[in-house]
């Protein structure tokens, strides 16, 4: 496998080694042109007498302690004092106790778990197409079963009345277009 490099991805690499080359061979060529190092430590460079600092007073006597007795505590560490009294205890209530109300009536019906596809006019009558949760798709008019567990009531353009088979629970599914 050949590896082809473009001409001026070369040409500006042999520019950035010439360049290269230039700064580091500058001291070589021309060594005026480079400025010479000086020291940072301006001192260091002087030579002679050094200068003659003043002595500061001190006041090494204020050091000295003046001997005095400290005078009498009013605070006797090995003194004990009487225990409070024990905090009054009050008397708490019980908790209230949680009571679960019971259920007034039978328990919701679950809703009908079909989505409405859409509905259409065939022959003069309505026709809606129907999917469940496992992707299956379901037709049907008025007073068809669907499934063996829904009966469709009533078709229209925007929605559709379905109930359980059995009677329990009525439901009116809206056309929504998607």
């Amino acid at each position: 496998m050949t590896m082809t490099i473009s001409r001026p991805i070369v040409y500006v690499a042999a520019a950035a080694a010439f360049v290269a080359l230039l700064v580091i061979a500058r001291p070589v060529i021309n060594p005026a042109a480079v400025p010479a190092r000086q020291s940072s430590n301006t001192a260091a460079g002087t030579t002679g007498p050094l200068p003659d600092v003043p002595v500061v007073d001190l006041n090494l006597d204020r050091l000295k302690t003046t001997g005095r007795a400290l005078g009498e505590s009013e605070r006797d560490p090995f003194r004990f004092r009487p225990k409070a009294p024990p905090p009054v205890q009050r008397v708490q209530q019980p908790p209230p106790v949680f009571v679960p109300q019971e259920p007034a009536g039978p328990p919701p019906i679950p809703q009908i778990p079909l989505r409405v596809y859409g509905t259409g006019l065939v022959g003069g009558k309505w026709i809606a197409a129907f999917r469940d949760e496992r992707g299956n798709v379901f037709s049907g008019k008025e007073g068809d079963v669907l499934e063996g567990r829904y009966r469709l009531l009533r078709v229209g353009r925007d929605s559709i009345d379905i109930e359980y088979i059995d009677g329990r629970g009525r439901q009116t599914l809206r056309v929504t277009g998607q």
